[in-house]
């Protein structure tokens, strides 16, 4: 494991909820603190150790599975599926063109692959044959801008028109709720860039403002202030994010938040998106992906 900073604080209880106009308390590592302290080794861009790096021309759209396999689009919207240490396994090419927006895989049965332009979903199984395809248009009427796959299966869908978050049956073809966001983000003019549902929670990132958090049932409950964002991940009981050229990691629970610099010689400005598997870190580039020993 990387060597990290050590917290110990109390903070306030994750049930918590900080109102629309508000945000989640957050308690950030003071970086005086542990260089101060013997015991604590302070990470640095050569604590990584880089273990295989792949030239891939992607679109940036990439997600593990629970078991760590890797699945990305290339430049040509072809779905990749690669075992954790970089290996080919799989490919699935679309009938027709489409621009590959979002890759989620960590439902354990189907993974999805939202197309934006053309406004469909497409659910594969673990092998990449298709299970089925849905033309949100048909269902929405408003332009969907992100979407992701829940564990049950349903549909988180970011209804970009309406200003809603929709939870969408692609079993029954139907919207089983839906939650209207404009008391929530209030007069700021959002920019909405990615969703998942982690932990029984929907994390909406918005680029302007920061992170909406939902229940699973679609409930508001708090807003996290890390704006600038285009992507998260998550690590165990941590949400991630890269910004400033480090990556960030803020406890789910505890509140709290650590960083850690970004590899030496890797260009924060060329990673489009970081994800984090048990023992592996894969930092998915404008040119490939570098994969690194966590």
């Amino acid at each position: 494991m990387l060597p990290v900073v050590a917290l110990a604080q109390t903070v306030p209880s994750a049930a918590s909820v900080a109102p629309a106009a508000g945000v989640a308390p957050v308690e950030a590592t003071s970086a005086n603190k542990a260089t101060a302290s013997p015991n604590v080794a302070v990470p640095t861009p050569n604590s990584w150790t880089l273990l295989k790096t792949l030239t891939l021309l992607t679109t940036g759209a990439a997600s593990l599975d629970r078991r760590g396999t890797l699945y990305l689009a290339d430049q040509d919207n072809n779905l990749r599926q690669l075992t954790r240490d970089g290996q080919p396994l799989n490919t699935y090419s679309p009938t027709q063109p489409g621009h590959v927006a979002v890759v989620e895989a960590w439902n354990q049965n189907s993974l999805l692959v939202f197309y934006d332009d053309r406004q469909q979903v497409l659910l594969l199984d673990r092998f990449l044959a298709p299970l089925s395809e849905i033309r949100l248009a048909d269902y929405i009427d408003g332009t969907v801008r992100t979407a992701t796959l829940a564990p049950d299966g349903l549909l988180w869908l970011l209804d970009e028109s309406a200003l809603t978050l929709r939870e969408f049956d692609p079993q029954a073809l139907r919207v089983v709720q839906s939650t209207p966001l404009d008391l929530i983000i209030g007069r700021s003019r959002p920019d909405f860039r990615f969703l998942r549902q982690y932990q029984n929670n929907v994390y909406l990132v918005d680029h302007t403002s920061g992170i909406f958090v939902f229940d699973n049932l679609g409930n508001y409950r708090k807003k996290l202030p890390f704006t600038g964002l285009d992507f998260i991940t998550f690590h165990g009981d941590e949400l991630a994010y890269l910004s400033g050229g480090q990556l960030h990691f803020f406890h789910l629970y505890n509140f709290t938040e650590r960083s850690q610099p970004l590899p030496a010689g890797l260009d924060a400005t060329t990673v489009r998106q970081v994800l984090l598997g048990d023992q592996l870190a894969y930092f998915v580039t404008t040119k490939g992906i570098s994969i690194y020993q966590l």
